[in-house]
């Protein structure tokens, strides 16, 4: 199976619309796992974190994976334990090492981390380590809007893409657009919001599955590609990874799509009350 959709960042790189999630993919059957969604589902957008503690999977999977390096798009993320600049070339440099590659094709900061006050001596790492050559593209994650106009205004480097949670229950679409305003795009972690809900059971997207003969997994994913936001779902299932890419197909209707985003139920739908502002990440 082939990406049907590409999306052009603002450094002039371009991304798959899906990527693989790896959250809580370990060992030998995280291994596989990534192999098998690399080599027969056609993945080639690979999302892991230092705070995973799955980039030595995310690595053996690289090495024996068929598909060429060069082909595949790696994304790790800096942990909250190291926004002090130093820290943070070291850290980066040590999650390549673990790899066991020569550069990261994006890297972002995992948490804005606003009480430590530290981002944009972390982000400035990023564009420094950037300019060292290892890492080619540079972005956030869970980056608000004040915290994006911060980093930009005082470095002058916007962010490639900003990785958010974002899924029926909570859809972010402020943020979202604010993204898309500024240049950046948006990234959707946990599209399915975890096992704590149960939006994959939900009777308003079961609806429109049924009508399309798809999953509701594949109504989320599409309700994404068709809001230009890139999507990060996880799975180590082989016909979930399958079924998770094979959106191109079918088509939402805009009252599809105001549907899903009609079930939004504001800050009391975060899938753990993770606020940017609050969450503090210092695993």
């Amino acid at each position: 199976m082939t990406m049907d959709k590409n999306y052009q960042l603002n450094d002039g790189s371009s991304t798959p619309a899906i990527g693989l999630g790896t959250i809580d993919l370990k060992g030998a059957k995280g291994v596989n796992s990534i192999v098998t969604a690399i080599e027969e589902n056609g993945y080639r957008l690979i999302d892991t974190s230092t705070n995973y503690n799955n980039e030595g999977a995310v690595g053996e999977a690289i090495r024996r994976t068929i598909v060429p390096r060069e082909e595949l798009i790696i994304n790790s993320k800096l942990p909250g334990a190291a926004h002090d600049y130093d820290q943070a070339i070291q850290l980066i440099q040590e999650s390549l090492y673990r790899l066991g590659i020569d550069y990261f094709d994006k890297y972002l900061i995992h948490w804005p981390l606003p009480k430590q006050g530290k981002y944009v001596e972390a982000w400035q790492a990023l564009i420094d380590a950037q300019k060292f050559g290892l890492i080619k593209t540079i972005g956030v994650s869970n980056f608000l809007t004040e915290h994006l106009e911060k980093i930009i205004d005082e470095t002058g480097v916007t962010p490639a893409t900003n990785q958010i949670e974002r899924h029926p229950y909570f859809n972010n679409k402020e943020l979202v657009e604010d993204n898309k305003r500024l240049g950046i795009m948006p990234e959707a972690w946990s599209p399915f919001g975890r096992e704590i809900n149960d939006v994959l059971e939900n009777e308003t997207i079961r609806k429109i599955a049924e009508k399309h003969d798809k999953a509701t997994a594949q109504i989320i994913v599409r309700w994404n590609v068709q809001n230009d936001v890139l999507v990060i779902p996880r799975s180590s299932s082989p016909l979930h990874q399958k079924q998770n890419l094979d959106v191109f197909d079918f088509e939402l209707t805009d009252e599809e799509l105001n549907a899903i985003d009609d079930l939004d139920k504001g800050e009391p739908g975060r899938v753990e009350g993770q606020h940017p502002n609050e969450y503090e990440e210092f695993v």
